[in-house]
Formats: C-alpha cells, sequence, structure tokens
C-alpha cells in the first residue's frame, strides 16, 4: 500500500468521523430543541390549569331561569315552521348567569363569559386594544402560549355589532377552543341540545343560536364586523350559512345579530368557524 493511499484512507475515515460527530450534534439539538417545547407546552398547560380551577373556584356561575319581565326575545320567527318550533325549544332554556365582580378585579379586560354546549369551552372572555396580545397571554396577564379566549378590539361587547367576533387557540388538550372542533363530528350535530351558545356579561345575559359550522382556509371575510348597507349584510349571512358543513333549522335576516367563534384547525392556516344568531337575552339588574 502507498503512502499516497494510506493517507487517502486516513482521511476518509476522518471525514466519515467528522460527519458521524456533526450528525450525532445536530440529533442532539435538536432532541433539546423538542424536549423544551414539550416542556413548555406542559408547563403552559398546567398554568392555565390552575388558573382555570381558581376562576371556576373563586366566580359564582349559575344557569338560571330568566326574569321575564327582564327578558326580551330576539327576532322571533312569524310563521310555524321547524325553524321556528325550534326557536321557541330553545327559549326555553337556562341562561348562564356569571358574578363579574371577582373576575374584573382578576383582570380589567374582563368582558364576558362563555359557554358552548357539548364542548369544553367554558370560559371568561377578555378583550384587549388588539388581536395579538392575548394569543400569548393567560388571564392573568403572564406570557403564556396557550393564550386565552378573547373578543375582537373592534367589538362593542356592550350592545354587540352585527357581527361580534370570538377568539382562541385549539389546543391539543382541548383547553381553550381545542373542542370547537367537536361541531364537526356528528355526535356533536345530531343533538340539537348543542346548537346553543350562553354567553353572559356585565349588562346582559344572552342567549345564541346556532346556524352554521364549517371549516375554511384564512381570511378575513367572515369577521368582518362592519356593514354598509342591509344588502351587504343580507348577502355575508347568507354567505355563511351556505357555507355551513351542516344544515341547520335556523334562518338570519338583517334584523339578527350575530356571533362568530374562531379557531385553528391545524397547521396549514385553515381555520374551525362557528355562526350562531341573538335569541333571547335578559338585561341584569
Amino acid at each position: 500500500m502507498t503512502k499516497q493511499t494510506r493517507m487517502s484512507r486516513y482521511k476518509k475515515r476522518r471525514l466519515k468521523r467528522w460527519v458521524y460527530q456533526v450528525v450525532f450534534l445536530f440529533s442532539i439539538t435538536l432532541l433539546i430543541i423538542a424536549a423544551n417545547g414539550i416542556f413548555n407546552w406542559w408547563n403552559d398547560n398546567q398554568k392555565i390549569d390552575n388558573l382555570t380551577k381558581d376562576i371556576n373556584n373563586s366566580v359564582s356561575i349559575e344557569e338560571k331561569a330568566p326574569d321575564p319581565n327582564l327578558t326580551e326575545n330576539i327576532n322571533p320567527p312569524e310563521d310555524d315552521t321547524e325553524e321556528a318550533n325550534d326557536y321557541w325549544d330553545y327559549m326555553k332554556m337556562d341562561l348562564l348567569s356569571v358574578d363579574f365582580t371577582e373576575l374584573l378585579t382578576k383582570n380589567k379586560d374582563t368582558v364576558g363569559w362563555i359557554k358552548v354546549n357539548g364542548t369544553n369551552i367554558n370560559y371568561p372572555i377578555v378583550q384587549s386594544t388588539d388581536n395579538n396580545y392575548y394569543l400569548k397571554h393567560a388571564f392573568d396577564g403572564s406570557a403564556n402560549d396557550a393564550g386565552w379566549i378573547y373578543a375582537d378590539y373592534r367589538n362593542d361587547m356592550v350592545n354587540f355589532d352585527k357581527n361580534t367576533v370570538i377568539y382562541g387557540h385549539s389546543r391539543l388538550d382541548t383547553t381553550m377552543f381545542g373542542s370547537l372542533k367537536n361541531i364537526l363530528e356528528s355526535n356533536w350535530y345530531d343533538n340539537k341540545d348543542n346548537h346553543i351558545i350562553k354567553l353572559s356579561t356585565p349588562t346582559e345575559n344572552t342567549l345564541w343560536q346556532v346556524f352554521s359550522v364549517y371549516t375554511i382556509e384564512a381570511e378575513s371575510y367572515y369577521i368582518t364586523t362592519e356593514f354598509y348597507s342591509d344588502e351587504q349584510y343580507q348577502t355575508f349571512l347568507d354567505t355563511l350559512k351556505n357555507r355551513s358543513s351542516v344544515t341547520f333549522s335556523a334562518t338570519v335576516n338583517t334584523n339578527d345579530k350575530i356571533l362568530t367563534l374562531s379557531t385553528c384547525k391545524d397547521n396549514f392556516g385553515n381555520r374551525v368557524v362557528m355562526h350562531a344568531k341573538l335569541i333571547k337575552k335578559e338585561t341584569r339588574s
């Protein structure tokens, strides 16, 4: 074996060792990054779990029959169709009533509490001056990638706009809006008792009837909050109704105010969306 051959083999062995070392270090780095990501995810979940328990233990939350002297039926149907019958059946449901005294002490951004039948969604709602803060902050203002349930900063949570929009992360442990994907499953939409959203605010307790659920690529159309004519608003409502992957009995017209819930479906930007119309409100005394 010539000296040149021996040097060539030596260089190849060194190159292999160098490659193995680089691959090993790269693998270790990826493992550390993944482990750190898993730990942070778990840590965020633990903080959210503890925070949620603290809220539930310190806040008075009840479902009760509405006071007929303070309750208003919103845009009731005038016929005897299936939609009309469902509307009046839902009107018999109890309202969600929350004492906001402690919540507002904990966080002055508190604007409501939402409960979606057939899901784990049962949280206070916050609202900031933008739609970014509560993507990365929990209810107590601490940094947390789980974020919190929050209203679009453009919305009036006292009087409600034509379209009031609520956002939340779709967490794998089904916290926040992680269970909103249930609305796409038959065991959710086949149960008419699930087609209701209960929303309590410091001024009103309200009931909303679901009329559309679907998935869609990220867009800004369904979160439009201002409309310049009844024609534009009716076109908007018709579009949302026609998008639904499930046929609901509820119809919508320009006399309705609607509630939109939005969350991520996957890592590709697709969204899970729910729309419901206001059917009953009780003024809080």
